[in-house]
This record gives structure tokens, sequence and C-alpha cells, in this order.
């Protein structure tokens, strides 16, 4: 389930926090793009885990910005 999702020309960032296990989650971006050439997903995962859901969430929103921010127009 999406969170949270953001776009930038033909990409989409959609935002979302797994749950590991107990007190354990970590957040996650679905990249979407849409060029002449095709349709491609490609999904990041944050690299630290957090100890609460809304950490996780802050840590995965600032890396789809982080990658949006890098896609040339």
């Amino acid at each position: 389930m999406t969170l949270l999702s953001y776009t930038k020309n033909n990409s989409k960032a959609e935002v979302d926090v797994i749950i590991l296990g107990h007190d354990q989650f970590q957040g996650t971006v679905l990249l979407k793009s849409q060029t002449n050439a095709g349709h491609t997903e490609v999904r990041h995962n944050v690299e630290a885990v957090s100890s609460s859901s809304n950490e996780a969430l802050d840590e995965a929103k600032a890396l789809a910005h982080r990658l949006l921010a890098a896609i040339s127009i």
C-alpha cells in the first residue's frame, strides 16, 4: 500500500513503510518512469532500519525527494 506519492515530469515516486519485525521498520520507494522507450519500475530501500513507522516514513520521503531531484528534465 502506497502511503504517499510524488511526481516530477514523467516519473512518480511511491513511498511506503515495510514492517520487518517487532519495532523494526524500513522505508521504501518505488520509482516509476514512463518514457518513449517504455515503462520502468525500480524499488529503492532506505539503508537504515528504524524503530518507528513514522521515522521510517520520514526517511523514505527524504529518499524519494533525492531520487526525483536526480532526474534530469
